[in-house]
């Protein structure tokens, strides 16, 4: 599929889900990537830890498409770039702080040399091939998110990345309400726009209220040696906090690798200019008790961060009865469950848990539906297509989009080719767009059958059956099974024993051609270890055959 003189849009990621954001527009013979993310697996993929989005679409048209514009420095749109963009072969387009991360990215993987990658100042503009882009900022959980102005022959894009509205956003100066209003003055076509909260009645909240939530809370545990936990990319939080500490009389200590790459990040950004010395992990039981602020990942329960160590008491910073941990993020969806084993493992210490529900430590990047609503009157555009969300955030919107008078709406999922110009929104096709997963050093198909192999074995365990049969099918061996993940502990002799007397009657039972057919041999062997474990523990397990001619 090549663009003709129309305006398209395809997601490849982040419709449908949230995360693993890549976007592309279409346009006169040519396509532009917006984004290039990946998401976190889930133990639907056990033994992975990243999904990708399959870009197989657009590597077939690479003489096509002309840059990759990067909105943010989030995970969920950078993620993907050191395992992609060495073979997309084409320039990336970020401001400073976003650049500065996917340099790293691409220093780490050894690629640096071979991909173009292009410093863009703030607010300012490029452009490529067909397409005109202007970065125009907006507040979000991050330093320096964007939205992107594409300008077409056809129409005019705001693609809003993820943002929200924040009349105090501590880092950044984000485009204000009469900045959008006179964007919506000269005409917008689509407005192409993150869905993540639209279920929220209210507005998202300022930084500038986290700030002041934190002050007090923290100022409020007095001889307590307290640990905030938060996400690391949130700049303005981590101002916020070495504000906190220097208000409160605390010495701050940084534990987390991700935490002092972005503060290093930031510095260099020219954000944290005033961010207080800190001390050394290995340093921070030396001072007292009241007088510690601890800054650490984890935040989402990582079994190997900085929170879950303390915990666990594996790292250098311990807690003792009396001492809080706060919790100055949201839980992701997905991560209940390991938040919650932290937490427990905090309680059985007689630590104070806070969180968002005991006072204003948090809030969210995305927007509630005040703040959709008011960019919708700002703006004012003719076309609203939702992203960033689960079909159900994309329906809502869609719908709330109509109730503030957006005429046309498309609520469009990943691989859905749609046109915005001419005469749009319209779906023109679906072409390929599933999931990639980094397996080991291997980019795999996520539905391959490595992974629906392994979801088998955590399912139900193995059985493997090695024996010797002659030429004419006789057994010349001993039936030797060994079995791995079946609930047997106890009955696990009497099971072998059993299954080894079924394998022998049913090799002997064979009779003319099967007899010496070693696949039919192999496959009457998986079958009766099967049904045999079956027999006794309720699961049917992978059964592999190991038969060696004697």
């Amino acid at each position: 599929m090549k663009p003709g003189k129309e305006l398209l849009f395809l997601a490849l990621g982040g419709s449908g889900e949230i995360g693993m954001n890549v976007n592309l527009y279409g346009c006169d013979g040519k396509w532009l990537m917006v984004d290039l993310g990946m998401t976190f697996a889930d133990p639907h993929y056990p033994g992975v830890d990243l999904v990708f989005a399959d870009l197989a679409f657009i590597e077939e048209r690479l003489d096509d498409l002309v840059g990759i514009v990067l909105t943010h420095a989030h995970e969920d749109h950078i993620g993907a770039v050191p395992y992609f963009a060495l073979d997309l072969g084409v320039p990336l387009y970020a401001t400073p702080f976003t650049a500065r991360l996917v340099a790293e990215k691409l220093a780490e993987a050894g690629i640096s040399k071979q991909v173009t990658l292009n410093t863009v100042p703030n607010e300012a503009s490029l452009s490529l091939g067909p397409f005109d882009i202007r970065y125009v900022p907006l507040a979000h959980s991050i330093a320096e998110g964007n939205a992107l102005v594409i300008e077409t022959p056809y129409g005019r894009v705001f693609h809003t990345g993820d943002w929200k509205l924040d009349d105090e956003p501590l880092i950044g100066v984000p485009a204000t309400e009469g900045d959008l209003t006179a964007l919506g003055d000269e005409g917008v076509l689509a407005l192409v726009c993150d869905s993540t909260n639209v279920f929220n009645p209210k507005p998202s909240g300022s930084e500038g209220a986290v700030r002041d939530g934190l002050m007090e809370m923290v100022g409020g545990l007095k001889g307590k040696r307290v640990v905030v936990t938060t996400f690391a990319s949130n700049v303005a939080r981590l101002q916020t906090l070495g504000e906190v500490a220097q208000a409160t009389g605390r010495q701050l200590c940084v534990a987390g690798r991700s935490l002092d790459r972005i503060i290093s990040v930031a510095q260099a950004s020219g954000y944290l200019q005033n961010f207080p010395e800190t001390v050394r992990m290995e340093d921070a039981m030396d001072v007292p008790r009241g007088q510690l602020l601890v800054l650490a990942t984890g935040g989402q329960g990582e079994p190997r961060a900085a929170l879950a160590r303390i915990a666990s008491d594996t790292h250098p910073v311990r807690l003792e009865k009396g001492d809080a941990v706060l919790f100055s993020s949201r839980q992701i969806p997905g991560n209940e469950l390991a938040i919650g084993r932290v937490q427990n493992q905090l309680a059985e210490k007689g630590v104070e848990l806070l969180t968002d529900r005991q006072g204003m430590i948090h809030v969210s990047g995305h927007p509630g539906r005040p703040e959709l609503e008011a960019v919708y009157k700002w703006l004012r555009p003719e076309i609203l297509v939702p992203v960033h969300g689960e079909m159900r955030h994309m329906a809502e919107q869609a719908r709330l989009g109509k109730a503030c008078g957006i005429a046309r709406t498309i609520v469009q999922k990943n691989g859905d080719v749609v046109r915005l110009a001419p005469n749009g929104p319209a779906k023109l096709a679906a072409v390929r767009a599933g999931r990639l997963v980094l397996d080991g050093d291997i980019i795999a198909p996520a539905d391959g059958g490595a992974m629906a192999q392994r979801r088998k074995l955590a399912e139900s365990g193995v059985v493997v059956t090695t024996l010797a049969v002659s030429p004419l099918g006789k057994l010349k061996s001993a039936v030797d099974i060994a079995a791995i993940g079946l609930p047997l502990e106890e009955d696990m002799e009497e099971f072998i024993t059993e299954a080894q007397g079924d394998v022998k009657k049913a090799i002997t039972a064979l009779k003319g051609d099967k007899q010496r057919d070693r696949a039919a041999i192999s496959e009457t062997v998986r079958l009766t270890v099967r049904r045999a474990a079956q027999r006794w523990s309720g699961k049917k397990p992978v059964v592999q055959v190991l038969l060696r001619e004697d």
